[in-house]
């Protein structure tokens, strides 16, 4: 019995060996082309990773450089360093130089600077969250002008439950209807910051005082009465 075992394995063996021989016979050709192509596919991945890692690199030192030229007050030098890197740079350094550069630009003229933030805002290509972000800092930028109304919507909007950035929208609400005497409107927000189990310690810190002033409702300036007249000097004879 253990003869016959052992002449069915190695008949089983010499099937296999014939089957693979033959496999190869036929097909060895595109089998050595699978492989040159899985070994160039793994050499260009490499290769791909390498480069990407010497352009963020790069885009990073050129980063910095923009951002050094920008706290050094060479705000000329600095917009082009922001737009080199905004054309040439990989994606993400480009986006941040897009951000930054927006920044920079709303220190110098808030008009133009909110402009900058809306065209991000509508770059489809970008993040929602992002988006959101360039929202929020254009309506920031704008809610003390002549767009206060439009600012005041895209804020509302933000403020909306489980925004990524309705804490920072409902406090400005807040200090905006506080700071138009709206002591109603104003608590409304502060108390939706409140009722957030996820606000920020910091801003519920804030919101106390906030919360104060709107307790203590519009300041009354009662006049004072008139001094009464000093009497006339005694007359002398």
């Amino acid at each position: 019995m253990a003869e016959n075992n052992e002449f069915i394995r190695e008949v089983n063996e010499d099937y296999r060996r014939d089957q693979v021989a033959e496999i190869w016979r036929r097909y060895s050709g595109v089998i050595i082309a699978l492989a040159v192509l899985v070994v160039a596919g793994v050499g260009g991945w490499r290769y791909w990773q390498h480069d990407q890692g010497v352009r963020a690199q790069a885009a990073s030192e050129r980063f910095e450089v923009a951002n050094r030229l920008a706290r050094e007050g060479k705000s000329a030098e600095a917009d082009k360093a922001f737009e080199a890197i905004e054309a040439e740079a990989p994606a993400g350094y480009a986006l941040l130089a897009r951000f930054r550069s927006a920044t920079e630009t709303a220190k110098r003229d808030p008009k133009a600077g909110a402009a900058e933030y809306d065209a991000l805002a509508n770059d489809t290509k970008i993040s929602t969250g992002l988006r959101d972000l360039a929202r929020l800092r254009s309506a920031l930028l704008r809610v003390d002008g002549t767009d206060a109304d439009a600012a005041l919507a895209t804020l509302q909007g933000l403020a909306a439950p489980n925004g990524p950035f309705r804490h920072t929208a409902r406090e400005m609400l807040g200090l905006v209807a506080l700071k138009r005497g709206d002591f109603e409107g104003a608590g409304r927000w502060f108390d939706q910051i409140n009722a957030d189990p996820q606000t920020p310690q910091n801003l519920r810190q804030r919101i106390e005082v906030y919360a104060a002033l709107v307790a203590g409702g519009p300041v009354t300036v009662t006049a004072a009465a008139p001094a009464a007249p000093a009497a006339p000097p005694p007359v002398t004879r």
